[in-house]
């Protein structure tokens, strides 16, 4: 009967009904009949109706979704729950079924409403999608189930009796299958204010007896204590506690409300079933990322087990139970392959977990529990080892615990951020991607040194911007005495600051108040007056100096005078560099000016001892950090130098007969810059027949306007023929630089394991190669070097480095290859057949690709994919290259190229 009524008359007659005659007779059929029969046969309607010939299809769709709408959604549901529970004093038919098959035909029936969605068409009503069919459902479903519970109570059932209830039993195998299609969150939307409003009507009535007996003691929390336990299926349970702690976690919601809330769902569960214990103590404690309120109740509920409001009690909480869950916890947290190999938000979230555990343990519990003190021990020093920030406020936190429970009047402060209440969070919130090109690590500090290091550099790059500016402008010329004694450094300095106009009126003047006897800085009255005022004018000097550790104020003295003798470049410098680049790594000075000007000034020379230092088993690690940092920072400098030369103007030898000009129309003569001629407007009363021209003519160098009223230009510097140009020296030094370098980091010497326990010296040595190729950047020079950086990073050991700072260091650097070459010295070295090119270009678009889908560090798949975005780019601007190459030899008649493959970002063409 239902088959005639879907298939024939709704595809031939049922349009030709009256409304009302079609809701008595055709429709009250499907909805006065048996909930479970009628829904039944409609779904399953919807896949028969497509093996069915001779019938309007789309009629027959349409009118079951009509009905399914009327039947389900008008409270369908909540009738089909509450036959379910009553058919469990039925003892033998069940709509059908035997008995025994009642979770057979429960499991049928939720298996068919929760594919309604799915299987409804895309013109369907908007109450048959997914977000919308869901929410009445599960409305209906806790209606049925809030009724049976109250006839539960009325009734004074026990809990274990009202489990064999088939109204629950259905709803929790429905939910089940909601989760199941990835609707979670829609019963989480529903289910939090109703759980929120039942446990704050439940604490708003009485406070007589014990929390768990008031909640016990309400009718409407039957249904909350079996909805878990009713719900089978473990990924179902799992995906929705998520759901549900991260929807708490939004909420303006008290922790002993979030925690009866766990009570309430999990309590019987978590002491009957194995696999909830699993869930808590595991998964969310080890591998899965909660907020932080979230991990505190996790935590006060399946490892304290006491309400929050206990304090540091802990109330009926199993001791064994706890003990062993935090040795584990522990012992996960102080392996170094966790923290090589685990994201930065599961290491921050497993830390603030022990953390807030051993936060309420006692000393006596830490010395019985077994290697819990040698495995924390451990941690925090794996964890001081590295070079990020954050990484290390994490040891500093564990340790600051720790001290805490060994000595509490004696706490161990190794971060000064930390006060008497510790933040768990670490300030995940406030960290901000930083782009690629400035740092490997996306971090502006990754090591104490390397902050120091930074800032050095700003100090030594805001005084070399004005040493730059001047350094080759021709001083005043006076007449000197042939046989008077210069010192380089008072040459220097004297003209420096006479070209900036800030002369020194100490040193103009003897009767000042800083050189007379009454002056207020301080001298060693045990020292000669005259060693004291004796200024350094060589080299030498400033060597023996260095040389003398006992004498702080000498070597002081030293190094102060030490960048501005080198600056001057005197005569002796290129065989004094050496030994003068030895005394100051030696010193372990965090002011790097005068070994970048040593760099910058004699290159050869300070990079032959330089190269040989930082393999060295005679230097630690802060020097060979502090060799890397003076490398990156005179690379920089080299690259940028600043030149002043003459500017003129060069008037054209031959003048054209004919210019590309209106004849009426002035010449275009005049100096570069000049604007084009245009009409003037006239100001005057009367129309002229004259027409007047003008344009904009280009300010001299070194002008600004005046500030007075007068309507002119006023010369600031009587220099007016000059102009600042940058030079580009770095690619003459490149290869002493970065060859080297990349030669003996696999072998294992005293003192020295680049690959093992110095990684942030290998990680910082790749950053370095990685800039001296961006301080390069499309110079003929890069693609010779590239090939070799390229071998250099696809070593094994170097591209799979199990810690994720060298990982970031080898992305910069990849990036920075890509940036260097220029597209058409790729499409050159393609087109000559150049194997290393095209093999490296194509291994680094590789194993980008391989590290954006399986790096467990976020930072590692950010980078990657922006290596991923720069070869796309320099590919497709390569392509275009061999394309303008391959036409103009086609029209020159020539033979066509030959190149090697080159993936483009497009799989359907490649070169």
């Amino acid at each position: 009967m239902t088959r005639i009524l879907l298939y024939n008359i709704a595809s031939n007659w049922l349009s030709c009904f009256p409304l009302s005659a079609r809701e008595q007779i055709y429709d009250s059929f499907f909805l006065k009949g048996p909930a479970c029969e009628s829904v039944e046969a409609l779904i399953c309607s919807f896949s028969a109706s497509r093996s069915v010939e001779d019938v309007n299809l789309d009629a027959v769709c349409s009118n079951i979704e009509r009905i399914l709408v009327l039947s389900l959604l008008k409270n369908g549901v909540y009738s089909i729950a509450l036959e379910f529970g009553d058919s469990c004093g039925n003892e033998e038919y069940v709509y059908g079924f035997l008995k025994q098959n009642r979770s057979t035909s429960i499991s049928r029936m939720s298996q068919l409403l929760a594919s309604v969605p799915d299987k409804a068409r895309p013109r369907a009503p908007d109450t048959l999608s997914a977000n919308l069919f869901f929410k009445h459902i599960a409305l209906q479903l806790l209606s049925a189930a809030y009724e049976k519970a109250l006839q539960i109570h009325d009734k004074r059932y026990s809990l274990d009796e009202a489990s064999v209830n088939g109204t629950f039993a259905f709803i929790g195998e429905t939910f089940a299958r909601i989760c199941r299609r990835g609707s979670a969150d829609v019963l989480v939307l529903i289910v939090t204010p109703m759980m929120l409003d039942h446990v704050r009507s439940c604490f708003s009535s009485c406070y007589d007896s014990s929390a768990s007996d008031l909640i016990e003691s309400r009718p409407e929390s039957v249904f909350w204590f079996l909805l878990m336990e009713e719900i089978k299926d473990s990924y179902a349970v799992e995906r929705l506690s998520e759901m549900l702690l991260h929807r708490l976690a939004t909420q303006n919601i008290k922790d002993e409300e979030a925690y009866w809330i766990l009570w309430m769902l999990f309590h019987r569960t978590y002491k009957n079933n194995v696999a909830t214990r699993a869930m808590f103590s595991e998964k969310f404690l080890l591998w899965k990322v909660f907020p932080i309120r979230c991990l505190k109740w996790v935590l006060q509920f399946s490892v304290l087990e006491c309400n929050p409001s206990v304090g540091t009690e802990r109330m009926g909480q199993n001791s064994e139970r706890f003990l062993e869950i935090v040795q584990c916890m522990i012992g996960l947290w102080s392996k170094r392959e966790f923290v090589q190999s685990t994201s930065m938000e599961q290491q921050a979230y497993l830390t603030a977990a022990v953390g807030l555990s051993l936060e309420r343990m006692s000393k006596e519990e830490l010395e019985s529990t077994k290697n819990v003190l040698h495995s924390i021990l451990e941690g925090v020093s794996c964890r001081l080892e590295s070079p990020d920030n954050l990484v290390r406020k994490m040891a500093s936190a564990i340790a600051l615990v720790f001290s805490r429970i060994i000595d509490p009047k004696q706490p161990l402060y190794l971060d000064d951020s930390f006060g008497d209440v510790i933040d768990w969070e670490f300030g995940q919130k406030a960290l901000s991607s930083v782009s690629l090109i400035e740092t490997p690590s996306g971090r502006e500090s990754m090591t104490s040194s390397e902050s120091n290091s930074g800032v050095s550099q700003k100090r030594h790059k805001g005084r070399n911007n004005n040493l730059e500016r001047d350094d080759f402008r021709i001083p005043e010329s006076r007449l000197l005495d042939p046989d008077e004694i210069i010192d380089p450094v008072v040459l220097y300095n004297e003209s420096f600051q006479v070209q900036r106009g800030c002369v020194d009126d100490d040193s103009l003047s003897g009767t000042s108040e800083g050189s007379s006897d009454s002056s207020l800085k301080p001298y060693d009255l045990t020292d000669d007056y005259t060693d004291l005022e004796r200024k350094f004018s060589q080299l030498g000097d400033i060597i023996t100096a260095l040389r003398k550790p006992d004498d702080l104020d000498g070597v002081e003295r030293a190094l102060y005078a030490a960048e501005t003798l080198v600056r001057a470049s005197p005569d002796e410098l290129p065989h004094s560099a050496g030994d003068l680049v030895s005394s100051l790594v030696r010193l372990r000075c965090s002011d790097l000016s005068a070994l970048v000007a040593l760099l910058v000034m004699c290159p050869f020379e300070s990079l032959a001892v330089l190269n040989k230092l930082i393999y060295s088993p005679n230097v630690d690690l802060s020097q060979r950090i502090l060799i890397t940092d003076v490398m990156i920072i005179a690379a920089q400098e080299l690259a940028d130098v600043k030149t002043l030369r003459s500017k003129t103007w060069r008037a054209e030898l031959i003048s054209p007969i004919s210019e590309r000009l209106p004849w009426f129309l002035p010449g275009s003569g005049g100096p570069p810059g000049a604007g084009p001629w245009k009409e003037a407007s006239q100001t005057g009363p009367y129309l002229s027949w004259s027409h007047n021209y003008e344009r904009e003519l280009p300010a001299k160098p070194g002008q600004r306007k005046g500030t007075s009223r007068r309507w002119s230009l006023k010369t600031a510097t009587s220099q007016d023929h000059g102009e600042e140009v940058s030079r580009n020296r770095f690619p003459l030094y490149a290869a002493t630089f970065m060859l080297p370098a990349m030669e003996g980091f696999d072998k294992k010497r005293q003192g020295v394991d680049l690959l093992g326990q110095d990684f942030i010296v290998l990680g910082k040595l790749i950053y370095m190669l990685g800039t001296c190729m961006r301080c390069m950047a499309r110079h003929p020079e890069a693609l010779a070097l590239a090939p070799a950086l390229l071998d250099f990073l696809r070593s094994r050991e170097i591209s799979y480095h199990l810690e994720a700072y060298v990982r970031r260091s080898v992305l910069y650097a990849a990036s920075c290859v890509l940036v260097a070459l220029h597209p058409s010295y790729v499409a050159s070295a393609l087109v000559e057949g150049n194997q290393e090119v095209s093999s490296g270009l194509e291994w680094v678009r590789m194993w980008a690709l391989q590290t954006a889908e399986s790096d467990s560090d976020s930072e590692c798949y950010s980078m990657a994919m922006n290596c991923l975005q720069l070869h796309a780019e320099m590919t497709l601007q390569a392509s275009r290259a061999l394309e303008s190459a391959a036409c103009f030899a086609s029209r020159a008649g020539t033979a066509p190229l030959k190149t090697n493959e080159i993936v483009l970002p497009f799989p359907s063409r490649s070169f």
